[in-house]
């Protein structure tokens, strides 16, 4: 194995560390707020796409100018407008909050729709680059014993996350799909032919008596996944007051324990080899 390969090894868990670390840093921040009562729950009144490109037409600048209406803590309606990567519809509910010991506001995005919580990623993403040391260094019983800890890890979470779905008291949300909204992630190339696109339903639902929209986090690649008109159900967790794309589901449960099998074997055949 060359050099360059052995290095190529330890992407995959840095790449799974650093985004599960922000999404850690975010969770951190929310909690402090949280606690100060600096948080708040509001609807999206404006979205605007901001580009701006230099002399050279190169992009400077490209987000989303987005503006939260809520009731602060004097009872008092506030607007406050942050910068955001990702576009949003409007009416759509948002959590807003302030930085803890300072005047800047940012919106915490719902992170339910993930199979694996940051926690988890954070430390997938550990066992990942021991897995690429212990490899790249030949200790061959070091990396089956971090491949079992990884395969154990997942399947449990998994399985953990679906029991948690189900035990939840979720109400089926009838919504109707308004607009797709689509995202470019790639232009053409003399490699890649075509631009490439993903695309978001958003979805406009009763909840409480009030309507709401949702730019949601299931996406699709092909554009004719979504189609305005066309129903979709969403979930809605009472006591938690969110609303869930998703609900418990037996092919990753069973996808959950077959990780776990797998996980359990690898480390079973590391006692034999010991």
């Amino acid at each position: 194995m060359t050099d360059y390969s052995r290095l190529l090894l330890y992407v995959p868990g840095i790449l799974i560390f650093l985004v599960g670390s922000g999404q850690v840093r975010r969770f951190l921040t929310l909690r402090r707020a949280e606690k100060q009562g600096s948080a708040h729950y509001g609807s999206v009144v404006i979205c605007n796409h901001v580009v701006k490109k230099d002399k050279q037409d190169r992009e400077v600048f490209n987000y989303y100018n987005t503006v939260v209406e809520f009731v602060n803590g004097q009872n008092h309606k506030e607007r406050q407008a942050v910068k955001t990567p990702s576009a949003y519809a409007i009416g759509q509910q948002l959590r807003i909050c302030k930085e803890p010991g300072s005047m800047t506001y940012s919106l915490i995005e719902d992170q339910n729709q993930q199979l694996f919580n940051p926690w988890e990623l954070m430390i997938g993403g550990a066992l990942c680059i021991l897995l690429a040391l212990e490899t790249n260094q030949g200790n061959d019983i070091g990396a089956m014993i971090c491949l079992a800890a990884l395969l154990l890890g997942a399947g449990a979470s998994l399985v953990a996350d679906n029991i948690g779905l189900k035990k939840r008291n979720l109400k089926a949300l009838e919504g109707e799909i308004i607009e797709v909204y689509s995202r470019q992630i790639s232009r053409a190339t003399k490699i890649l032919k075509g631009d490439k696109f993903t695309y978001y339903p958003i979805v406009r639902y009763e909840l409480n008596g009030k309507e709401n929209i949702r730019k949601c986090n299931i996406n699709s690649s092909n554009a004719k996944s979504f189609k305005v008109g066309e129903r979709m159900t969403l979930y809605y967790d009472p006591e938690k007051r969110a609303v869930f794309e998703r609900q418990a589901n037996r092919f990753v449960m069973a996808v959950g324990i077959l990780l776990i099998v797998t996980g359990a074997l690898a480390g079973l055949s590391i006692l034999s080899v010991l």
